[in-house]
């Protein structure tokens, strides 16, 4: 398997375009109301299934019709998910998001399953097998703080898998609490906030050269609007964001990883990966969801 993506996973259901909670019990009519795989290690596997690389993911959902969802929609397109374990009287994670005109996205959330995620439910062969590894959200998957699973990734990586990671929440504890990580993986992809949250820094290319010092090969920072800062040894790069209509930010940032990942095992380099990243963003920007538009793209045409 080409890429395993490890993590969280996520049903996410989606309403545009909300500009306010209805009163007491009102309706308000709306345009599209979507139901999707997402999450950080879900939304990048079905990101990648789509543009044509071969994926399986690894996580854990409930055994609730919720779990029955996100697994059944998943391999609709084309994602391994035998790594999906589920987790008897769990829920499965989910997320209402009611998306603003202006692709704003405010959300209600239930962590799930997600947080009993340890190295016991992973298929270790399959992890140190894969060509690219993708850590989604390790802020909230407590169970993977654990000194064996920084071993299984070393090992990973001695042995030639590329290891990269991006964070999921916005809470200064568990952002913080994933900086344990960095001495293990490749490339870190957090946006500007969680950036300046891991390393307390004042700007973001302060704290991408942070995130540098801790070992990874190179940190990419998405800027939202403003594009991404890529920072390797050999300085910093700011690519612009693509203009483009936009509906939905909601998995923006999966799409971008997915992008990156698509780069690196097509020969581009950490720049030319990131453009392709900004690329799948963008396309993701123009619809509900975070797999929106990106059925029959070629990575290459991008």
């Amino acid at each position: 398997m080409t890429v395993v993506t490890l993590g969280v996973h996520i049903v996410d259901v989606l309403a545009r375009p909300v500009e306010s909670i209805p009163q007491g019990q009102d309706t308000h009519l709306l345009e599209q109301i979507r139901i999707t795989a997402a999450g950080a290690a879900a939304g990048t596997a079905v990101d990648l299934a789509k543009i044509g690389v071969p994926v399986a993911s690894a996580g854990a959902v409930g055994d609730d019709e919720l779990g029955d969802f996100l697994i059944m929609i998943m391999a609709r397109h084309g994602v391994d998910v035998t790594g999906v374990v589920r987790k008897p009287g769990e829920q499965t994670a989910a997320s209402i998001l009611p998306i603003r005109p202006d692709g704003g996205r405010p959300s209600f959330h239930v962590p799930g399953a997600n947080l009993g995620l340890s190295l016991a439910d992973l298929d270790k062969e399959r992890i140190t097998g894969a060509s690219v590894l993708h850590l989604g959200g390790m802020d909230v998957t407590w169970g993977l703080h654990d000194p064996a699973f920084f071993a299984l990734l070393d090992e990973a990586r001695a042995g030639g898998t590329v290891v990269t990671m991006d964070l999921l929440s916005n809470m200064p504890d568990l952002v913080t609490g994933a900086r344990t990580f960095l001495p293990h993986v490749d490339h870190v992809l957090p946006n500007e906030e969680q950036a300046l949250m891991l390393t307390g820094a004042d700007g973001v290319e302060e704290a991408a050269a942070a995130l540098l010092g801790e070992g990874v090969t190179s940190v990419l920072v998405t800027l939202g609007g403003e594009g991404s800062l890529v920072a390797t040894s050999d300085g910093h790069t700011r690519i612009p964001a693509l203009d483009v209509p936009v509906v939905d930010t909601t998995g923006c940032g999966d799409a971008y990883c997915a992008g990156f990942i698509a780069g690196l095992l097509g020969g581009r380099d950490v720049i030319g990966a990131a453009r392709l990243g900004t690329a799948v963003a963008a396309r993701v920007a123009g619809g509900l969801g975070s797999d929106a538009d990106l059925d029959g793209v070629d990575p290459a045409a991008l």
